[in-house]
């Protein structure tokens, strides 16, 4: 019951890790997205400036015929080259732009992919959980039915003591004698104390952490018969003597 009721409680922290790398798929996608509205809007910004450009210097070649000296002339055909020039400059800002957009674009095609993959793992791993959730509750009500049919013929002050070293020990008031080792706290107990356990005569309980202890082991058996013909044959000569 008590290692049910820890699973239990670790669901939700199991939950939230099988959780973290969708979250970290979806933040990465939602990153890239951004960059690509970002850039686009870049791109967009300079289309415009490239459209206006390109009016301006339409409009000034359609003023050429207008010049009448050489010298305005020449002057003209410079201010045309230096904003042919510059719109060049905003072509290759475009071109730049676009490079940046499709490499982006690229790194959001496999965001999305990861995020499918993580959505997926997720959904199997939440099922998973729900299913084993379902198993750990039914089993806990089958334990908790077996536990009151256990205790209900139990004397009232061993149950009580029970109840309140369960308390104390955080749900483990019993505790296996493993080889001379309490499995409670790991420690060694006296010889003495392990062969009252062993025995089973009376409830004995661990002197460090006060658990009531229990024989893990194969538990004494019946002499033989050969070493229980021997025993009598040495009554029997103790008898005489």
């Amino acid at each position: 019951m008590a290692e049910i009721t820890v699973q239990r409680r670790q669901m939700p922290e199991r939950l939230e890790a099988a959780q973290r790398p969708l979250r970290a798929a979806m933040d990465a996608h939602k990153e890239a997205a951004v960059v690509v509205e970002s850039l686009t809007k870049e791109r967009k910004g300079f289309e415009r400036e490239l459209e206006t450009h390109e009016a301006h210097i339409e409009k000034m070649k359609g003023r050429t015929a207008e010049i009448k000296t050489n010298k305005e002339y020449q002057a003209h055909l410079f201010e045309i080259e230096l904003a042919s020039k510059k719109k060049g400059e905003i072509e290759e800002r475009i071109l730049g732009v676009m490079e940046q957009i499709d490499s982006v674009q690229q790194r959001l095609k496999e965001a999305q992919a990861k995020v499918g993959e993580a959505e997926r793992a997720f959904a199997q791993e939440k099922q998973s959980i729900s299913e084993q959730e379902a198993r750990l509750a039914a089993e806990l009500l089958e334990l908790e039915a077996r536990h009151e049919a256990a205790t209900k013929d139990l004397p009232p002050d061993l149950l009580g003591r029970y109840m309140k070293l369960k308390t104390q020990r955080k749900e483990r008031a019993l505790a296996a004698l493993r080889a001379g080792i309490c499995q409670g706290c790991r420690l060694q107990l006296p010889p003495q104390l392990v062969a009252e356990v062993k025995r089973s005569d009376e409830l004995q309980t661990c002197g460090y952490c006060h658990r009531i202890l229990y024989w893990e082991g194969e538990l004494p058996t019946e002499v033989p018969a050969a070493m229980r013909a021997s025993q009598d044959h040495d009554d029997e000569v103790g008898e005489s003597v």
